[in-house]
């Protein structure tokens, strides 16, 4: 038998998406948050010198004209609307960005931030003065107390373990007289002159040990009060009276009274020593209402407007017309398609926002008119569809962003909701049935506090479908109480 050999050519044609440094800065734009977009343009203008930023004379140009009597050209608008980011490049260029880049600024030429009057721009908060932390105010006191060398190294200790509410959590006597190489006795000698700093109640290791802590201080005599604390915080919880009195055999009436006493109390100690700064969100988008439509504005305040160096582009020419090929040339060049691809790509994520925006409009004119009562059931594919976009470029550009609207300051990610099932008529956003329940356990008698169960009937009469469970979600969510623990008694 003959044996032969044969060498097979195939070839096979296959599309791939390459990730190029050029394409993940322009998707990591569209994720950016406002701030962060700054951060990135001020870096950008550090590191390439072919960008500059647009100085805004226009306005002022703009002004001597209109008190000459001269009338103002028409605004000049892109020709075509700007496309998805895709891995081909080729949809980019339906815009000339050549002399975009070139006599543009990075912003869309008709939203504007700076075209709202003072009665349109948020509330300026008051200044925050920096106040004094709780570490502060203890090593203070440590310092004014009679503890020796060694004994403030424990203090310090003790200091450093303490959570934001003045707890002792992080380590247990044993642990920090392990790490320190001394006993627990001496621990715990320190901890105790410790408890009597101010505020009452802190270096404790429980709630039990707080509250007894306050009572030993304020409340000695209140013998009740103190066997409460040392044997029934559960049934305090649960606001079961009726079985304390049982337990200690009171009366009602004395439980209910040690009770309130025990209410008057600081659970947490360190409250109003918290070193979080408030943190401000400054939004992304304005959404304004005009002549009964709702627009939406760019907030573009502190965000440099880009244009490409006009030294470097005619050093450039130069060189190319002296037929000069060297580092110097391919450097300007190098620089210069960074700079055009940039100010695409902010371009591109700005007129994105925008569109994603606007499409939220349209789904969501009920609650921009109305109210969250109104808020409609939406998912990111549905206004993927309606701009014709990838959904995860909508995913992107919701990510981290506010908008400004007459209703308040939200998410983006607010207006995509689950639906709940509505009887008889449209199915409701989650957001809008939070509300709801928000609403009833408002209006809820407090002495008799309104149960998951009897919500969930109050909302059939509204032909909404819910089960408990869920209820008991939402509300867990909205950080409300169980019935049994709203209830009040005195």
């Amino acid at each position: 038998m003959a044996m032969h050999q044969q060498l097979v050519h195939s070839q096979q044609m296959s599309q791939q998406l390459r990730m190029t440094p050029q394409l993940q800065q322009a998707i990591k734009l569209l994720q950016l948050s406002r701030m962060e977009l700054i951060s990135l343009v001020q870096q950008e203008m550090v590191e390439n010198p072919v960008l500059e930023e647009m100085q805004e004379s226009y306005e002022i140009e703009s002004l001597h004209a209109r008190e000459m009597g001269i009338e103002e050209p028409p605004a000049k608008k892109p020709k075509e609307e700007a496309k998805e980011v895709q891995a081909d490049s080729s949809a980019m260029n339906e815009i000339d960005w050549e002399s975009y880049a070139d006599n543009f600024s990075t912003a869309l030429p008709t939203n504007s931030y700076k075209g709202l009057s003072s009665s349109d721009m948020p509330g300026l908060e008051q200044t925050l003065s920096t106040s004094e932390s709780l570490v502060d105010m203890l090593l203070e006191q440590v310092r004014m107390s009679q503890f020796d060398e060694h004994e403030q190294y424990l203090a310090l200790l003790i200091i450093g373990n303490l959570n934001e509410w003045g707890y002792l959590v992080g380590q247990s006597c044993e642990e920090m007289a392990a790490d320190a190489g001394v006993n627990v006795e001496q621990i715990e000698d320190v901890l105790d002159i410790m408890q009597s700093f101010e505020p009452v109640g802190i270096c404790a290791r429980d709630l039990k040990e707080c509250l007894l802590i306050q009572l030993e201080r304020y409340h000695n005599t209140n013998k009740l009060a103190q066997l409460m604390v040392q044997e029934h915080i559960p049934n305090l919880e649960r606001k079961s009276y009726g079985k304390i009195a049982k337990a200690l055999d009171c009366t009602l009436d004395e439980v209910i009274a040690a009770a309130k006493l025990i209410a008057s109390l600081e659970p947490r100690p360190g409250r109003g020593y918290e070193e979080e700064d408030a943190r401000y969100i400054t939004p992304d988008i304005y959404i304004k209402e005009v002549a009964g439509e709702f627009v939406a504005v760019l907030n573009e305040d502190g965000l440099p407007k880009l244009k490409i160096s006009n030294y470097y582009k005619q050093e450039l020419q130069r060189k190319r017309a002296e037929g000069e090929k060297d580092e110097v040339q391919e450097y300007i060049q190098d620089k210069l398609r960074g700079a055009k691809w940039l100010i695409r790509s902010i371009y591109q994520r700005q007129s994105t926002v925008v569109k994603v925006t606007d499409s939220i409009i349209k789904f969501q004119r009920d609650f921009f008119e109305k109210g969250v009562e109104h808020l409609k059931p939406l998912v990111l594919r549905t206004v993927a569809d309606d701009i014709e976009m990838h959904e995860s470029t909508v995913s992107r550009v919701t990510t981290n962003k506010y908008v400004h609207t007459p209703r308040g300051i939200y998410e983006l990610k607010f207006f995509f909701n689950s639906s709940i099932t509505r009887q008889g008529g449209e199915d409701l956003a989650s957001e809008a049935v939070k509300a709801k329940i928000r609403d009833i356990i408002s209006g809820e008698d407090e002495r008799k506090p309104l149960s998951d169960a009897k919500i969930v009937k109050i909302l059939a009469k509204e032909d909404i479908d819910i089960a408990r469970r869920t209820v008991a979600k939402y509300r867990e969510m909205m950080g409300i109480l169980s019935s049994a623990k709203r209830k009040q008694v005195f």
